[in-house]
């Protein structure tokens, strides 16, 4: 089967595969660029209310700051922890994938059981993480219809058979990786295994086996949320209702989420090339919001450093006043300055003073 999108990732992919290895800090930067980005548009998209500026504090610094839920802040931070598990056991190469890793890393990025309160707010019912779910699960589809996943006796039958055939298809080595990922992605959504998780352990798997393969790992992103469930929606309507039927899934039925990895793998080739080259000198997968808030902020991100660095013990009153910024435009370009690691403050706000490292 061929998309237009392969044979432009099979060229791309030989081109960023001839630029390694990258210079230390630029791998670095990529690096902790994707973490941030990864983790704020994979949460986001199941309703973590933390900002791209909350997640950056809290996974630079362990800074939380605001009034987000308590939970959203420790589903960012073992997310992450999830993300690091992913790295390290897809670079094992003698290492394949079992159900008790996929357990392992539901139990990973949800931390502990938990209770959650139904749809109508009737009852309060727990999730039990690292294990299977043990009541069913649905979903309201656009057109308003309840469509279910497969049920809690269906479950372990269907994640053996997901983790065999990957593996089968791991060892034939016939799938292109965008191929197996997406086909393994949707597979895995129609059987639901977990009470909670369960799409962001599917984007974490889809990224297990893009690095297995030596592609660069991706990201879909929390602006395009409509995009990747009208595509999950479409290969529903080619595989039907039942269950069974959608976690065997055929490369034909899995087609419109094929070509929706395949278009993302190819921008993020495209992108890392012109990054390596030094074409560009920024590449963030942040929502278009956080895109306008950076470009906006940045000449008022420099004049403030501009300030500190002739006067490190100018207060924030001052900062407003030069700026013509209210206070609380002022605190986040200081936020955004110490995030960055560029200034850190020294004493209290009276007879400190800030201390410039660049």
């Amino acid at each position: 089967m061929n998309y237009p999108y392969m044979n432009n990732i099979e060229k791309l992919l030989k081109e960023w595969q001839s630029l390694q290895p990258l210079k230390p800090e630029l791998q670095r930067g990529i690096n902790q660029q994707f973490m941030l980005d990864f983790n704020y548009n994979s949460n986001h998209l199941e309703g973590n209310t933390l900002t791209y500026g909350q997640t950056k504090l809290l996974l630079l610094f362990g800074d939380t700051i605001g009034n987000a839920n308590i939970q959203d802040y420790e589903e960012m931070k073992a997310h992450n922890v999830g993300l690091e598990l992913m790295k390290v056991a897809a670079t094992d190469k003698d290492r394949m994938l079992s159900e008790n890793f996929i357990r392992e890393l539901n139990h990973t990025i949800l931390v502990r059981d938990f209770y959650k309160t139904s749809k109508n707010g009737d009852f309060r019912y727990k999730i039990n993480v690292g294990i299977y779910k043990t009541r069913p699960n649905s979903v309201i589809t656009p057109t308003g219809e309840l469509f279910d996943y497969a049920s809690p006796e269906e479950t372990p039958a269907l994640m053996s058979d997901l983790v065999a055939w990957y593996r089968d298809e791991e060892q034939r080595g016939k799938l292109k990786a965008e191929e197996l990922a997406a086909l393994f992605h949707y597979r895995y959504i129609r059987i639901h295994p977990f009470e909670d998780g369960n799409g962001r352990i599917a984007r974490l798997l889809v990224n297990y086996i893009l690095l297995r393969n030596n592609y660069p790992m991706l990201v879909i992103r929390t602006d395009d949320r409509q995009n990747y469930l009208k595509t999950l929606h479409q290969c529903d309507l080619l595989t039907g209702k039942i269950p069974y039927d959608g976690a065997h899934a055929t490369l034909q039925q899995a087609k419109p989420l094929i070509g929706y990895i395949s278009a993302i793998v190819e921008n993020k080739l495209t992108t890392l090339i012109q990054l390596a080259k030094g074409e560009i000198q920024e590449f963030v997968e942040a929502t278009d919001e956080e895109k306008v808030v950076r470009k906006s902020g940045q000449k008022k991100w420099s004049e403030t450093l501009d300030l500190i660095k002739e006067n490190p013990s100018i207060t924030r009153k001052e900062l407003s006043k030069k700026l013509g910024v209210n206070p609380s435009a002022v605190q986040k370009y200081i936020q955004k300055l110490k995030s960055d690691g560029f200034i850190e403050r020294i004493g209290g706000d009276k007879g400190g003073y800030w201390k410039v490292f660049s």
